[in-house]
C-alpha cells in the first residue's frame, strides 16, 4: 500500500500532461475525431476500460465519443497475427481506422511491447498524435510517441493502478472541455 501511495505522489507531477492531453482530445473528440487505444494483457483491459468510458458515460450523459480498443476486435487481431504476426496486430488497425489529426493512446507497463510500439510508429506515419502511458522510462515506448507518462513504480500492479487513475483524470477533463457534468 504504500508503493500505491508513493507512486501516486509522484505521478502529481504528470497531472499537466494529462489534462494537456485530455484538453486535446475534447477537441479532437468534439469535431469527429477518434482514439484509437492499444495494450496487452491487462493494459488492454485499460485500454476497453478508457475507450468505454467514451462511447458510453464517464460520470455524467453526453454523446458518444469515437473509441476504439484495437484489442478489442477479435477477428481481426487473429486474422492479421496469423497473417502478418503478432508485431502488426495493432500498426494493421491503425492504419485501417486512424486518420491525421486522431489520436492514438499506447498503454504498456514495461514500454517494451513490440507490437505496441510498432502501432505508435504507423500512427506517426499517419500523422496521428501517439501517446504512451508506461511504467519507469526511459523504455522504448516512450521514444516511440509524441508524448508520454511514465509511471515510476515498480510493481506492474502498482503502475496499472496508477494508468487507471490517469484515464479517468483524462476522462474528466474531456468532460470539462466538452462541457459536461454539473
Amino acid at each position: 500500500m504504500e508503493a500505491l501511495a508513493e507512486a501516486a505522489l509522484r505521478f502529481r507531477e504528470h497531472v499537466p500532461t494529462v489534462a494537456a492531453w485530455g484538453r486535446r482530445l475534447a477537441r479532437v473528440l468534439g469535431t469527429g475525431g477518434r482514439l484509437l487505444a492499444c495494450g496487452n494483457g491487462g493494459s488492454a483491459a485499460e485500454a476497453q476500460h478508457l475507450t468505454a468510458e467514451l462511447t458510453g458515460r464517464f460520470e455524467s450523459d453526453r454523446r458518444p465519443l469515437s473509441a476504439i480498443p484495437l484489442h478489442a476486435d477479435t477477428s481481426a487481431v487473429t486474422a492479421i497475427g496469423n497473417d502478418y504476426g503478432p508485431v502488426d496486430v495493432f500498426a494493421r488497425q491503425v492504419q485501417a481506422h486512424g486518420r491525421t489529426g486522431d489520436v492514438l493512446l499506447c498503454l504498456s507497463t514495461s514500454g517494451r511491447s513490440p507490437n505496441v510500439i510498432a502501432a505508435a510508429h504507423r500512427a506517426r506515419r499517419t500523422g496521428m498524435a501517439a501517446w504512451a502511458l508506461t511504467g519507469p522510462g526511459p523504455n522504448p515506448l516512450t521514444g516511440s510517441c509524441d508524448d508520454a507518462i511514465a509511471v515510476d513504480a515498480a510493481a506492474t500492479a502498482t503502475v496499472q493502478e496508477i494508468h487507471l487513475a490517469a484515464l479517468h483524470l483524462l476522462c474528466g477533463v474531456i468532460d470539462e472541455v466538452l462541457g459536461v457534468g454539473g
